[in-house]
């Protein structure tokens, strides 16, 4: 599979992100849906030069949402879906640590 540059979308920042960071040293992202443990693994240890123990990942259903809108006096009803994807879990190594924010080192 040749998804390098892309298996990484973006880091998930959340409240219970952010308890697991502090207490456990774990990191959450949405990736590639494609993307398996071992290149997930290697895509966070390149990127952020840390060392990876654990990769748990999470196939997100998306939701399927409908909506009502009125236009001219007529009222219109349509139905989607959100996109499926998928969520990685990362537990580093004692001691490591990602900076997300870039705040290492300023004060």
């Amino acid at each position: 599979m040749s998804l390098k540059n892309y298996i990484i979308a973006r880091p998930l920042v959340t409240e219970k992100m952010s308890r697991l960071e502090e207490e456990q040293g774990k990191f959450a992202f949405e990736v590639h849906p494609l993307a398996n443990k071992h290149e997930i693994k290697a895509a966070v240890e390149k990127k952020f030069d840390v060392k990876v123990m654990k990769v748990a990942t999470q196939n997100r259903v998306g939701k399927s949402k409908s909506m009502t809108m009125r236009s001219k006096g007529r009222t219109i009803r349509t139905q989607g879906r959100r996109s499926h994807w998928k969520r990685a879990i990362i537990t580093l190594a004692e001691g490591q640590k990602i900076d997300l924010f870039g705040t290492e080192g300023t004060g």
